[in-house]
């Protein structure tokens, strides 16, 4: 039982030393947890999570492990619990809309019914699905997912709303503590502070003090103070933000807003542009989010005019059909200008030296159902819009 506990936390991407494994059972050998399963969970993870950041990890390995998480019961796989993650739904929803929702079912709830239906659409569904009255999903009608308005039934993920659902699966109670959770502002601001990094030092007389080297020459000449100077410093980071709006980007409209003001409220760069685009970039880039047609410029003067020493960070899920990508007449909302997106994509990359794009649901590896996604990933390196996948992207962009 205790190896197998051992290689789920290991498999959830917990850094488990054997030191540590050797410490817990020790204690389990002087009963320090009681012969309590609650006092078992408390002394384990005391001994073997190092950060908060990690407690949602170990209990997710504690769950599959000791309360049957895993069972033939209520299974929810992870890509399950990825299609109901829509935490930034709940604003679209009004309490008015949750509440004429409420009244489209049975107010009586037989659990073992809810339950049957629970098991025959976890065994059917293969897609993600949003609204409806049928499958397992968000903003729906049916007795089971998140942030409908139906009263009881079995709430999966999300956070709750009216508290009476009577079973509830897949819900995690630190997982906004994790480094792999979505951002907010203050998370941008400080993950953009990394390309501080591109400041040049002019070439101009010393007028800035240095803390750091005249704290050392103070030192070295005996305590008695000695003032260090440096040249100022010089934002040189020239920033282009190309943004997908709309369609499948409408749950993330609050995350890329926060995006936009971390960015642009930012003093580390000495400029910044902003773009928009539906699913892939084309022959027009939309000077604002409602990307009408008319108020765009041309994708050309964008190369011509903006350089290509910018840094380019693009945003969008990459949830689009094949033909989006790879057809010259896939562009949907505006002219394709004779060429593929994949085409657009490629110029794009010819042109400016560094580029990253940022994932807010980016699949892991070569997801098979997210076929575009797949192909952008071998044009741009793609990050998830996570902390560690926005850290990622920002040593990218510095690296030479």
């Amino acid at each position: 039982m205790f190896s197998t506990f051992f290689y789920t936390l290991k498999a959830k991407g917990l850094d488990v030393s054997l030191t540590e494994w050797i410490a817990l059972h020790d204690a389990l050998n002087k009963n320090l947890c009681n012969s309590s399963l609650t006092g078992f969970y408390y002394m384990a993870r005391a001994i073997l999570v190092k950060s908060e950041t990690d407690f949602d990890k170990f209990d997710l390995a504690f769950e599959e492990c000791f309360k049957g998480v895993k069972s033939d019961n209520l299974n929810i796989t992870d890509r399950m619990l990825e299609w109901l993650d829509k935490s930034e739904m709940t604003e679209l929803l009004h309490e008015e809309e949750r509440y004429w929702l409420n009244q489209t079912e049975d107010m009586h709830v037989d659990k073992d019914d809810v339950e049957t239906k629970f098991k025959e659409r976890l065994k059917d569904q293969d897609s993600e699905h949003n609204g409806g009255n049928y499958w397992i999903g968000t903003m729906g009608k049916t007795q089971f997912g998140n942030m409908g308005g139906n009263i009881g039934g079995i709430r999966v993920g999300g956070s709750t709303g009216y508290q009476s659902a009577f079973a509830v699966v897949g819900a995690r109670k630190y997982r906004d503590f994790r480094n792999d959770k979505m951002l907010d502002n203050r998370q941008f601001q400080m993950a953009f502070r990394k390309l501080r990094q591109f400041s040049s030092k002019l070439d101009i007389p010393k007028t800035e003090l240095d803390i750091n080297h005249t704290i050392d020459s103070t030192c070295n000449n005996g305590g008695y103070l000695k003032l260090e100077w440096e040249r100022p410093r010089k934002n040189s980071v020239k920033l282009l933000l190309l943004m997908d709006s709309g369609g499948t980007m409408i749950p993330f409209t609050k995350l890329l807003n926060e995006l936009f003001w971390a960015i642009h409220k930012s003093n580390h760069y000495k400029d910044v542009k902003t773009y928009y685009f539906h699913n892939c970039i084309y022959a027009k880039m939309y000077k604002t989010p409602e990307c009408e047609n008319g108020d765009w410029i041309d994708t050309d003067w964008m190369f011509r005019n903006i350089d290509s020493d910018y840094k380019v960070i693009i945003v969008g899920d990459a949830a689009m059909a094949p033909e989006e990508l790879y057809s010259e007449s896939g562009n949907y909302r505006g002219p394709n200008g004779g060429l593929s997106g994949e085409q657009w994509l490629l110029l794009l990359k010819q042109h400016y030296k560094k580029v990253v794009w940022l994932n807010p649901k980016m699949a892991p590896g070569e997801a098979p159902w997210r076929e575009a996604e797949t192909a952008i990933k071998k044009i741009f390196p793609m990050y998830k819009l996570t902390i560690d996948g926005l850290n990622e992207a920002m040593v990218k962009l510095m690296t030479k």
